[in-house]
């Protein structure tokens, strides 16, 4: 499952997006390259979650909390680029079974984290400003991210 975002305006509607679907306790894996969109994207699902200040990037804290209100569900978005593997998210002290959303950069430096609450999106770079989104949703994603991609790609 594959789309075409055209820039980061088209990337922050994809987050808006998402955010119209979020659910409690479920994840979003993000994967790609340096610069690829995985902070924008994670910044502009916060913002259309309610989160009205600034998103600082979670690389050096590896966490960040986002608690209600302003925002509709806690979030937690976490940057996992500088862990080597899975074993290291118990060291944080970070539960997976919680009722918030996970945002997590960098998911394949842990081993990913599939599931069937899971979407996992790999971020690609095309050109300057265009980006190949690779969708690999759970089981309790793939309607939802079917919505999703029929509002992309619906013709205006």
């Amino acid at each position: 499952m594959t789309l075409m975002i055209a820039d980061e305006a088209a990337m922050a509607g994809l987050g808006r997006l998402l955010a119209d679907e979020i659910r409690p306790g479920d994840i979003v894996a993000l994967s790609g390259s340096l610069g690829a969109g995985k902070t924008t994207l994670a910044r502009s699902i916060l913002q259309a979650l309610g989160h009205e200040d600034e998103v600082p990037s979670p690389t050096f804290a590896i966490l960040q909390y986002y608690d209600p209100p302003p925002i509709r569900i806690p979030v937690i978005h976490a940057d996992f680029y500088r862990l080597e593997s899975g074993d290291e998210l118990e060291e944080l002290g970070l539960d997976l079974a919680g009722d918030q959303l996970l945002i997590a950069e960098w998911a394949e430096n842990i081993g990913g984290l599939a599931g069937p609450a899971t979407l996992e999106l790999r971020i690609e770079r095309q050109d300057a400003s265009a980006r190949r989104v690779v969708a690999h949703p759970g089981v309790q994603w793939v309607d939802r991210w079917n919505r999703i991609a029929e509002r992309i790609c619906k013709p205006n």
